[in-house]
């Protein structure tokens, strides 16, 4: 099978703000960007079918390598033709790197030069992740973009703590960018340093030459506070090839998106809006609903009456507060349908709005309506 390349072309810029538009090209359909990726860790977005992600106009997703290493295996995975054939999604699929898991379960795992050894969250066995093994796994996932494995700095963190993590995270990144071994999945760097930053741009600038294809942000919105993490976006975009896809990880909130793009970030990924939809907040474009509360229980209107959804389109919230109080799974699907599509829409507007040159002002009225 000949699989078309990645690749990444820059189509557009707003003239007051460093917010752009851009095509990712994969093997797997192209990706319009900026984007928002929903979170299907272990080969599935939350209690949605990959038709009711394309139907909410979602363009690419996010898989995760650690969980699906563990179950059901990258190796099975592989020879029932790849993660995309597996779970029935036809485009595009980011996949992380294990890394972010190394941050999380950080009481499982002990870190060396060589790796990370870890013991599984599911039955307690050992297995030992390295830069050549994370590589090895996304390459049988068969994911378009495959990340770096790397050490996600927590926060708080002293300046030697993430000094020391950041220099494992860049020779770790030289292991990967030499243990890939094809031309059509992507590999993407990530630029650590917590929040430091004259270690951001160090990390920027010996990341930068290993020509990577793309490069993410990494270790933010892990706890600090929101003003640090947009301080660090404001500081590391402009260091990083404006020919290449930028990608802030795990962000994250509606107002935090649109910071990312004014900033002149592409790729976003998050499991806000799936989480929230599970435990019933609901995202309008005037108010965020929590479902269960007793205001909505005779209130015919939909979620959002500017909304094209399955579940605006045909549900009201005093039913859907209905779903959710009785604990029945329709909630969590008709949920998940209405935030993945409020997202959707979010990134729909914003590429309207640089596309014609009137992203300023359309950021400061969304931000308005925000507060």
């Amino acid at each position: 099978m000949t699989f078309m390349p990645f690749a990444f072309e820059l189509t557009g810029k707003d003239p007051q703000t460093r917010a752009r538009l851009g095509k990712i090209s994969t093997a797997h359909g192209t990706v319009d960007t900026p984007a928002f990726m929903p979170v299907g860790t272990q080969g599935t977005v939350k209690s949605l079918r990959p038709e009711d992600l394309l139907q909410c106009g979602a363009q690419m997703i996010l898989g995760n390598t650690y969980h699906l290493y563990l179950r059901p295996g990258h190796e099975t995975i592989r020879q029932l033709g790849g993660l995309h054939a597996f779970m029935n999604w036809p485009g595009p699929i980011l996949t992380d790197s294990g890394g972010f898991q190394v941050y999380s379960l950080a009481a499982l795992r002990k870190i060396s030069p060589e790796g990370v050894m870890f013991r599984s969250h599911i039955d307690g066995s050992k297995h030992f992740l390295s830069p050549r093994k994370a590589v090895e796994i996304q390459e049988a996932l068969g994911s378009d973009i495959m990340m770096c494995l790397d050490e996600c700095t927590p926060y708080p963190a002293t300046f030697r703590q993430t000094r020391d993590s950041l220099a494992l995270t860049l020779q770790w990144a030289k292991a990967c960018r030499g243990a890939k071994t094809n031309t059509h999945q992507a590999l993407f760097g990530i630029v650590q340093g917590g929040t430091y930053p004259d270690l951001r741009r160090q990390a920027a600038e010996e990341m930068v030459p290993l020509g990577f294809d793309g490069y993410a942000v990494g270790g933010v919105s892990v706890g600090e506070p929101k003003v640090m993490m947009y301080a660090i976006t404001d500081e590391i975009t402009p260091l990083l090839p404006e020919e290449k896809p930028r990608y802030l990880m795990g962000v994250g909130m509606p107002e935090d998106i649109v910071y990312g793009v004014s900033r002149g970030i592409d790729l976003f990924d998050c499991v806000v809006p799936t989480r929230s939809a599970r435990h019933g907040l609901l995202f309008t474009n005037s108010e965020k609903i929590v479902i269960k509360n007793a205001r909505w229980r005779e209130d015919h209107s939909p979620l959002d009456e500017t909304c094209d959804c399955y579940t605006c389109k045909h549900y009201s919230r005093a039913y859907l507060r209905h779903l959710y109080v009785a604990g029945e799974i329709l909630a969590m699907i008709l949920n998940t349908i209405h935030n993945i599509r409020h997202y959707m829409r979010l990134l729909e507007n914003i590429r309207a709005a640089v596309r014609e040159n009137r992203f300023g002002e359309w950021e400061k009225d969304f931000l308005n309506k925000q507060r």
